[in-house]
């Protein structure tokens, strides 16, 4: 169990980062036909190093939650909004979580909140270039925070899906990289500590199905991706433990690919995203060095 000062503090952290106005976006476009299928853009509210035609790097941002309804978009609409004022185009997507009526609330649903991430991902391109022309989608870096991390993850593994996977693409997609924070990364070692009530499980199906359905959902089984990664977490986390992204850059460094990971003293799960916290300035930065 934590102390009674880092279980003050993850509260303290958590209050904060939910503490924004919401901020609105410049933009909504649809991806699919159901009221979930839909993107957040912001448009870039600094200069940044420009791409042709003076363009700004694109942020996919996946939001976290434990695929479950009750946490939506608009919870990192203001992280959104501090990437685009840090000089990035921001795409901010919706995908289906758990169902929004079930009590207590389920994580995922099977094989629709995947369906939704990878038609998601291959919209941006044709959505961007109709909504914020400020985007450049050649430099795109996806980004997703503790369940939207494993999403992040996932997205940029696609090309290394089983053989016969609705999901699979025939090579990688075209980003600059992944910066996962927080991410559920590792489903074995995520079951094993129980993380956000054994969301991972749920989010699969439950016991019956978990075990086959990992190699097609589980990052850690989905490597090497040749794609830049990078891993930013908390080292006082206690919703998604740092055990968990140490177990997934373990797997890479197995799978003969180098995953950066970057730890962060006294720090817990919601600063990653929190436009008042140090460790999101360092998101940024983790951010730029893929995209730039």
């Amino acid at each position: 169990m934590p102390d009674d000062a880092v279980a003050a503090r993850a509260t303290a952290e958590e209050e904060s980062a939910f503490s924004h106005p919401p901020v609105g976006p410049d933009a909504t476009a649809p991806y699919g036909d159901h009221p979930d299928q839909v993107i957040d853009f912001y448009a870039p509210k600094a200069e940044a190093e420009a791409g042709p035609g003076g363009a700004a790097p694109l942020v996919v941002v996946l939001h976290g939650g434990a695929w479950r309804a009750p946490y939506d978009r608009r919870h990192v609409g203001p992280f959104a909004d501090f990437l685009a004022r840090r000089g990035f185009a921001v795409a901010n997507v919706e995908y289906r979580r758990g169902p929004a009526d079930a009590a207590p609330a389920v994580a995922g649903r099977w094989p629709d909140t995947f369906d939704d991430v990878a038609a998601a991902l291959d919209a941006v391109p044709a959505l961007v270039a109709k909504v914020l022309p400020q985007a450049d989608a050649r430099r795109v870096v996806v980004t997703g925070h503790s369940a939207g991390g494993h999403l992040a993850l996932w997205a940029a593994a696609r090309h290394v899906l089983p053989a016969g996977a609705p999901w699979r693409t025939d090579g990688p997609v075209p980003l600059r990289g992944v910066v996962a924070l927080a991410p559920i990364a590792d489903f074995e070692v995520a079951e094993k500590l129980d993380v956000c009530g054994g969301a991972a499980r749920q989010f699969l199906g439950g016991e019956r199905h978990f075990e086959e359905r990992r190699p097609y959902a589980d990052p850690a089984l989905l490597l090497p991706t040749g794609i830049a990664t990078t891993l930013v977490q908390g080292r006082t986390d206690l919703v998604v433990p740092q055990a968990v992204a140490e177990a997934y850059a373990d797997a890479a460094a197995r799978a003969g690919e180098v995953v950066g990971l970057t730890l962060l003293e006294d720090v817990g799960h919601f600063p990653l995203i929190d436009p008042a916290a140090d460790a999101c300035a360092v998101v940024a930065e983790e951010i730029a060095q893929l995209a730039w």
